[in-house]
This record gives C-alpha cells, sequence and structure tokens, in this order.
C-alpha cells in the first residue's frame, strides 16, 4: 500500500538545514498495525505528516496505492487525503461551534454528499462510537474520551483506507485512552491499515510492527510479541 524510497526532508532554519527524515525506506501492507516511537524531535511526526500528504518530501519517492503521489499538485493530494486517509490527533482538532454531529459530517459535507445520505452515515457513525446520546452536544460539552470518539468518527466517515494518529491518547486518562485504542484497534481489525505515533511503550507493543526513529532516522523496523488481550 506504501512505499517511502530514499524520502529526505529538510526545513531551512536561518542560514541552516535541519534534516527532518534521513533516508527512509519503507513499505507498509494494506491492513497493518505500526506504531511509531522515538525521543521528541526524532522525526515520528514530521514522517505521519509525509504519510498523510500534509507535507511533502524534499527528495525520494512516495508510492500509495500504486501511485507515485511525490509530484502531484495540491488539488490532487487534497482529492487522495480526502477520499483515502484519515487523522486522528492528540488534541481532537474538532470546530469549536458544530456539534458532535455536525463536526462528523464535515468531511461529508466537503464531498458533496447528499443530506439524507449524510445524516444516516453520521447516526451510523455516533452509534457506533457509543456516543449517539451527545449528538447534539458542542466539543466543551465532551469528556476527553468523548471527543477523541468524534474525532475518529469524523476521520473514518468516508471510509478512508489509511488511518494515521498522532499520539491519540496523550490528552486522556488511562481508562479512556484504553477504549480509543480499542476503537482504533477495532477498526484495524476490520481492514484499515493503521499508524500510531506514541511514546508509550505499552501503546507501542500492541501494534504488530514498531518503528524506532532517531533524528530523523528509521532505526528499528521489527515485529512485536506483545499478544493483544481480547476487547
Amino acid at each position: 500500500m506504501i512505499t517511502l524510497q530514499d524520502i529526505q526532508r529538510i526545513f531551512p532554519v536561518g542560514d541552516q538545514q535541519v534534516h527532518a527524515l534521513r533516508d527512509i525506506n519503507l513499505h507498509i501492507d494494506a491492513g497493518e498495525y505500526l506504531s511509531i516511537m522515538g525521543p521528541s524531535g526524532s522525526g515520528k511526526s514530521t514522517l505521519l505528516n509525509l504519510l498523510g500528504l500534509l507535507d511533502h518530501a524534499s527528495s525520494g519517492r512516495y508510492c500509495l496505492d500504486g501511485e507515485d503521489v511525490t509530484t502531484l499538485d495540491d488539488s490532487r493530494l487534497a482529492r487522495l487525503r480526502r477520499e483515502h486517509i484519515g487523522f486522528v490527533f492528540q488534541f481532537f482538532h474538532l470546530v469549536p461551534r458544530l456539534s458532535a454531529a455536525q463536526n462528523i459530517e464535515l468531511p461529508l459535507t466537503l464531498a458533496g454528499m447528499p443530506a439524507a445520505r449524510r445524516r444516516q452515515r453520521v447516526q451510523e457513525a455516533l452509534a457506533a462510537m457509543g456516543i449517539a446520546d451527545r449528538a447534539d452536544h458542542r466539543p466543551d460539552q465532551l469528556s476527553g474520551g468523548q471527543r477523541q470518539r468524534v474525532a475518529i468518527a469524523r476521520a473514518t466517515i468516508s471510509e478512508p483506507k489509511l488511518l494515521l494518529a498522532d499520539e491519540p491518547t496523550g490528552n486522556l486518562d488511562r481508562a479512556s485512552g484504553a477504549e480509543v485504542v480499542g476503537i482504533l484497534e477495532s477498526l484495524n481489525a476490520r481492514g484499515i491499515t493503521l499508524l500510531i505515533v506514541t511514546h508509550d511503550p505499552e501503546l507501542g507493543r500492541r501494534a504488530g510492527r514498531c518503528l524506532q526513529m532517531v533524528d530523523g532516522a528509521i532505526v528499528s523496523d521489527s515485529a512485536t510479541s506483545t499478544t493483544l488481550a481480547p476487547r
């Protein structure tokens, strides 16, 4: 599904250049579950942003589903993001003035789906996340765990092939974090390719494969031995 070849990402900082990603070579099959770990500043989020087409490589080649996306224009990249990639962030990034249902509906509205079909899909998503009774609540009226469920529903309402999660439990208490991890893993079990950036070793070991990054480079790429507990 994903192939990165000799990827470099360099940022100019004053009169110097910062190598955020160095010589990244990576292949990810459809349906895999990966964690990406490493110290702060190691390039984890930069790699996730590049995979999600929110950033671009300074050099190298990125193929997504067999298509070289390295040189695509902004409109084509936006379409690929909208149709194939979902994002879940530590701080939710919900629209404050919109209700839970309206936040979830937003990608479908942007895609031009008819209103009746949008409402049906949103109700199904709310029910699947266990927050149907919070449909009309704004983000500031929801708990952290509920906000992350809304964010996951919004990220997956368009049925993406790839789900990218950047510290999805980092702003949650332990119980809420465990619930969110269970939701993400259930989505992976249904065939969505799942990549999680995390500082949490326990969460990192839950993935089938773990990448370790240091100074912009992948220094370890290994299968994990942890057997997932049933949820």
